[in-house]
C-alpha cells in the first residue's frame, strides 16, 4: 500500500441556509479544495461524494454527485455516491484513501455535502429517524422526548452514563461551554456565541437530561478533500499531511460485541503504529454533549471513569493538553450529516499545517478523527476512525 497525502482542503461555512442548494454548497467546497491543492478539475481521476439525506430532504436520489457537481468542471470524471448515515463522507474518505493507497489513482477528490434545512422541520427530523433499523425495537431505557429520535436515544445513554460514573448534567453543560468557546474562534462554525453552564442548564429540555444546547442542530454545509499519492504531492506546493490509518467498522447484531468506536479506534491505532498517548488533537462525534464524554473512553483518551476528570480539568479545551473538537464539534461547528466527517478532517489538517488560528494546538503532529452514524442493536451502526500526521 502506498502513502496517501492530504494535498488540499476546502469547506463552506456550516449553518442554516434556506436559500442555498446542494449544488451551491458542493461547488464552493470543491473550488476551495482544488485551489488549495493548486490543481485543476482535469487532474482529478476519481470523485467520491458523501451525502446522507438528499433523497428525503430535497428528493434528489441516485445521482447526487453527478447532479451536484455538474458545473464544477468535474463532469465526465468517474463519480461514486456514498450514503452511510452521519459517517457518509468519512466513509468516502476511506474509499478515496483506498483508491490512492492501492495504486488505482494518484488524485482523488472526496466531498461531503448536505442540505438538511427545510421549511417543514418534520422533513429534516424524518431524515434522522430513518437512520435506524425500522424493524428493530427501540432499546431498553428509551423514552420519547419532543420529536428527535436520536436525541431520545442519546438521552437514554446519558442516563446510563450518569448512573455508572457519578457524573451529572452539569458535566454535559461543561462540554457545551467548551464547544461554544471553540466555535467562537472558528469563522465557519454554525454557533459562534459563547455560553455558560447556567445558560446551558436553563435551555429548553429536549429529552431528559438533555437540554437544547446539549443537542447538535440541523444545518447545511460541504467540505472537500484532495487525496494524492506521495509522487503526485511532490509536485504540489502544499504541506504534506499523511494519512496514517483509516478504519471502518459496522455494528454486530449477534454474538460477542464491542462498541464500534472502540473497535475502529483499536484497528486505526494498530494500523498507524500509534496509541492515544501520541495524539495531539482530536475531532470526535459529539452529536450530543454526553457522546463526547463517552468517546473519551471509547478512544482510549482516558481510563474507564476518567471522562469526568478530563472535562473538569480543561485538558480537552482549546489550549489544553489534548484539545477535543477545537472546531466546535457537531455541537457548535454544526452537523450537516453528510459533510460532518469531511469537516472533521479539514479541521485536523489545519492543526497539522499550523493554520488553525486561535484554535491552534501548538506543535500538533498527530491527529485523530472519529465519526459514527446510525443506530443498530444498541450501538452506532458504524464508526470510522482516521489518523493523520504532519
Amino acid at each position: 500500500m502506498r502513502d496517501v497525502i492530504v494535498s488540499g482542503i476546502g469547506m463552506t461555512a456550516f449553518g442554516k441556509f434556506m436559500d442555498r442548494s446542494l449544488k451551491s454548497l458542493s461547488e464552493e467546497a470543491v473550488a476551495l479544495a482544488l485551489a488549495d491543492a493548486g490543481i485543476t478539475p482535469a487532474q482529478v481521476e476519481q470523485v467520491v461524494f458523501g451525502n446522507a439525506a438528499a433523497g428525503v430532504v430535497t428528493g434528489q436520489e441516485m445521482i447526487r454527485a453527478q447532479s451536484s457537481l455538474r458545473n464544477t468542471g468535474l463532469d465526465g470524471t468517474p463519480m461514486f455516491n456514498v450514503e452511510n448515515a452521519c459517517a457518509s463522507s468519512s466513509t468516502g474518505f476511506h474509499l478515496g484513501w483506498l483508491m490512492v493507497a492501492s495504486g488505482q489513482a494518484d488524485c482523488v477528490l472526496v466531498i461531503g455535502s448536505e442540505k438538511l434545512t427545510h421549511e417543514d422541520k418534520a422533513v429534516s427530523f424524518g431524515a434522522f429517524a430513518r437512520a435506524v433499523d425500522l424493524e428493530e425495537p427501540l432499546p431498553e431505557g428509551y423514552e420519547k422526548g419532543t420529536g428527535s429520535l436520536f436525541m431520545d436515544l442519546y438521552a437514554a445513554k446519558a442516563r446510563k452514563w450518569i448512573e455508572a460514573t457519578g457524573g451529572g448534567p452539569e458535566d454535559f453543560a461543561r462540554v457545551v461551554v467548551k464547544s461554544r468557546h471553540a466555535g467562537s474562534l472558528n469563522p465557519v462554525a454554525q454557533f459562534r456565541r459563547e455560553t455558560s453552564v447556567d445558560e446551558v442548564m436553563g435551555s429548553r429540555m429536549i429529552s431528559d437530561p438533555l437540554t437544547l444546547f446539549m443537542c447538535s442542530s440541523i444545518g447545511d454545509g460541504a467540505a472537500a478533500i484532495v487525496l494524492t499519492s506521495a509522487a503526485f504531492a511532490a509536485g504540489l506546493d502544499t504541506p504534506k499531511i499523511r494519512v496514517r490509518a483509516s478504519a471502518v467498522v459496522s455494528a454486530r447484531a449477534h454474538g460477542e460485541r464491542e462498541l464500534v468506536a472502540v473497535t475502529a479506534a483499536r484497528k486505526a491505532y494498530e494500523m498507524a503504529g500509534l496509541g492515544p498517548e501520541n495524539l495531539h488533537v482530536v475531532e470526535l462525534h459529539d452529536a450530543s454533549a454526553p457522546a463526547e464524554l463517552i468517546h473519551y473512553e471509547n478512544l482510549g483518551l482516558c481510563e474507564p471513569g476518567g471522562a469526568i476528570g478530563m472535562i473538569r480539568s480543561g485538558e480537552t479545551a482549546v489550549g489544553g493538553r489534548i484539545p477535543v473538537n477545537p472546531s466546535g464539534g457537531l455541537l457548535s461547528r454544526g452537523h450537516p450529516i453528510g459533510a460532518t466527517g469531511a469537516g472533521q478532517i479539514v479541521e485536523l489538517v489545519h492543526h497539522l499545517r499550523g493554520t488553525a488560528g486561535a484554535r491552534q494546538r501548538e506543535g500538533a503532529k498527530v491527529a485523530l478523527a472519529e465519526n459514527n452514524g446510525g443506530q443498530l442493536a444498541g450501538d452506532s451502526a458504524l464508526a470510522v476512525v482516521t489518523i493523520l500526521s504532519a
